[in-house]
């Protein structure tokens, strides 16, 4: 029989360790760690505490609790660190980045290791650099690694078998340790060390190494080595000579600093390398504690213990205030660098100045993130640019959509943002010829590949990333359209949609990346960006196809009319404007454009459908201020069939009515425009149904304001034709 909460307090050891508690679910809601384990856990259940008002929400909701007794509390800091990133517990406070900076990885558990860009830290023996902020400053890193060491760039075998070397060998990027003889392993291993040492920062450590190197090579009379050390050596200069921000101190720091407002809460934090301030990041948080008890000191200290157990370890930290666990965290990462770190809270002079500097930058974060304030585009797009990792900045998007249903009218649609705004006067609207049925892909490759095509031909800008929306089908195809035209080299994403939700945004699919789709905050303005530019295509695919499919079901009625066929009917349409102009024209009218037979066989085809519906004229009734059935004018009039059954209501005064008719005992009302601007469908309108009862309009059930997931009031069941 399992031990209850009582009896497991009761016997709780006084060693040091970690402890989980646990709601009725058997869900762990907070993880703590303790130099006491029966001390620490005991403090929650007693009365005089004194708790503040989360801990009390958290006591009332523990029913259980495990816990794991460790050597030393660094065990427990290190072990409590990982089970909060493993469990993200609902009162624990959880460290979350809204991007995913890029770092680099030096794979030196490979014979012949290599340099190459990540955004996922695992324990793999490789060395970790970075964040690298912004994320153009990695590829310009790892670039100016290939072109300066020449470490290699391939992921293949190297056994010295290959009978010559590639490309990246002939134009000095690559030393070439896959092919015998062309480099020796203690030259590769060499130029490993000194990849590291210029990735740790020791620039000018390595500017000596380089000298040294350099004197020695001129001494043994090769004095092509010679150049070879003296040009490393000043471009390991140029470089650390190119940092903008400058300190007193020679050291590697990092300094937190933050703003907080209620519930919410912005941490600036900035990377400090020999002095230099070279990158920035950003944590928001949104449920912290909005009354008195909010324990900056506490904040500080459970951020610190997350961020450093995955991340690059400095000489020194500096925070705004104080913690209680400072020389625990302090031993803890002095172990783990494998030399002396100091956690400090600098009260005067330049560090405590550079604080305020990081706490004003916190406060401007705060402000964009939470004011709901309207973003600086050019810093937007700059944001999408780092995320995305473009090679240029995405002054013009274009992006794709398709719109059918079942197949029937595909057709897609393209909208241009430049600079953050859309232009109108660029969209282009396809009509899909060669798809049949409902292929989203295909239709997607067919808009994609007409597009650009013609963009070449005419010598047209072409875009600095396309946009697709959907899934990996839609990207798949609409990337192997670009390849055919060598389009390749554009960068091309998809946006991907939740179930059930088609107006948010699950993630973004990059291609050549799609095995790891990139997430955004919810709150990122890169996101809302996004979010407006693919409704904007949603939008205008989706209006085009009702436009091709109102064309389709109006004027299907014209057709039919005896020697009027395709042309003549959209000769008609073109000169008349609409239907019910043509409906309403004279022979004289329609004769320039169809014939006289043929105008007047419309003009009497029209008569027919008026006099189905109880009216001779277009403007009236059976007579001038007559009704039928007694009703007095602009009533609604009743409409029996031939046998004087009732067959429904006629409105006279109602322009959006085209033809009353009866079809199969059922009274059908064709409609042209809806008067408001927003039809609801642009399918005949059926006003009785096949039971002969009258139809009556749903009522709405969103407040004013409220956002609609089902703007047509299209039942659920039949969402298999919905417009995508």
């Amino acid at each position: 029989m399992p031990l209850t909460l009582e009896e497991k307090l009761k016997n709780l050891p006084t060693a040091p360790g970690v402890y989980l508690h646990k709601d009725e679910g058997g869900k762990i809601i907070y993880v703590g760690k303790a130099k006491n384990l029966r001390n620490r856990v005991r403090s929650y259940f007693q009365s005089g505490r004194g708790h503040d008002r989360k801990t009390r929400e958290l006591v009332k909701r523990i029913t259980d609790l495990e816990f794991i007794v460790t050597d030393t509390e660094v065990e427990a800091l290190v072990l409590e660190s990982n089970l909060i990133k493993q469990h993200k517990p609902r009162y624990n406070v959880l460290l979350k980045d809204d991007k995913q900076y890029p770092h680099l990885k030096l794979t030196i558990s490979e014979a012949f290791p290599r340099v190459m860009i990540t955004r996922r830290i695992q324990r793999d023996g490789a060395l970790y650099f970075g964040p690298y902020l912004p994320a153009a400053l990695a590829r310009r890193t790892i670039d100016l690694i290939n072109r300066t060491f020449q470490l290699r760039t391939c992921d293949i075998e190297i056994d010295g078998r290959l009978p010559r070397p590639c490309l990246e060998y002939h134009i000095k990027r690559c030393l070439g340790p896959c092919v015998k003889d062309l480099c020796r392993p203690e030259e590769y291993s060499e130029a490993v060390r000194d990849v590291r040492m210029f990735l740790e920062g020791k620039n000018k450590e390595l500017a000596d190494e380089y000298g040294a190197r350099m004197e020695r090579a001129s001494d043994e009379m090769r004095f092509e080595m010679a150049a070879k050390y003296r040009d490393l050596r000043k471009t390991v200069l140029a470089v650390s000579e190119q940092q903008k921000m400058a300190s007193v101190q020679d050291l590697d720091v990092d300094i937190f600093g933050f703003h907080r407002e209620g519930a919410r809460l912005a941490l600036q934090l900035f990377t400090m390398r020999e002095g230099k301030i070279v990158g920035r990041r950003e944590f928001f948080w949104e449920d912290l504690a909005e009354d008195d008890s909010f324990d900056a000191a506490s904040f500080l200290s459970d951020v610190l213990m997350q961020y450093y157990s995955t991340d690059y370890v400095p000489r020194e930290i500096h925070v705004p205030v104080d913690f209680e666990d400072r020389e625990l965290l302090e031993k803890a990462l002095t172990e783990r660098k494998g030399r002396r770190v100091r956690i400090l809270d600098p009260q005067r002079g330049p560090k405590a100045e550079m604080i305020e500097l990081v706490e004003k930058n916190a406060l401007i974060a705060f402000e964009q993130r939470f004011r709901v304030l309207k973003p600086d585009m050019e810093r937007v797009l700059e944001e999408l640019q780092e995320v995305l990792e473009l090679p240029r900045f995405p002054a013009r998007v274009e992006s794709f959509d398709v719109s059918n249903i079942s197949g029937s009218e595909n057709v897609a649609a393209m909208v241009v943002c430049e600079n953050g705004k859309m232009n109108r006067a660029e969209y282009r609207k396809f009509r899909i010829k060669t798809v049949e049925g409902s292929n989203d892909p295909a239709s997607m490759r067919e808009a994609v590949s007409r597009r650009y095509r013609r963009q070449l031909d005419e010598g047209n800008p072409l875009p600095d990333l396309v946009m697709i929306d959907g899934g990996k089908g839609q990207l798949s195809a609409a990337a192997s359209a670009m390849r055919e035209l060598d389009l390749e080299a554009i960068p091309m994403i998809g946006v991907v949609k939740p179930p059930r939700r088609h107006n948010d945004v699950s993630h973004l699919l990059l291609k050549g990346r799609e095995d790891s789709p990139i997430y955004l905050d919810s709150h990122s303005p890169v996101l809302r960006l996004i979010q407006m530019i693919r409704d904007e295509t949603h939008r205008t695919a989706v209006t085009y196809h009702r436009k091709r499919r109102e064309l389709r079901d109006f004027t299907s009625e014209l057709t039919a009319i005896p020697g009027v066929g395709e042309k003549r009917k959209n000769r008609l349409l073109r000169n008349l404007g609409s239907i019910s102009k043509v409906a309403e024209a004279s022979v004289e009218q329609l004769a320039p454009f169809v014939g006289r037979k043929t105008a007047e066989d419309v003009v009497e085809h029209f008569r027919r459908q008026r006099a189905l519906a109880g009216v001779d004229e277009p403007g009236g009734a059976a007579g001038e201020g007559e009704t039928l059935d007694g009703a007095a004018a602009g009533e609604a009039l009743v409409v029996t069939t031939p046998d004087g059954e009732v067959a429904g209501l006629h409105h006279p005064d109602d322009p959006t009515v085209m033809t009353d008719e009866t079809i199969a005992d059922e009274h059908i009302e064709t409609r042209l425009v809806d008067p408001e601007g927003s039809a609801e469908d642009l399918q005949p309108i059926r006003s009785i149904d096949h039971a002969g009862d009258l139809r009556t309009r749903r009522k709405s059930t969103r407040k004013r304001g409220e956002r609609s997931t089902n703007p047509h009031a299209i039942k659920r069941e039949k969402l298999a034709g919905e417009e995508e």
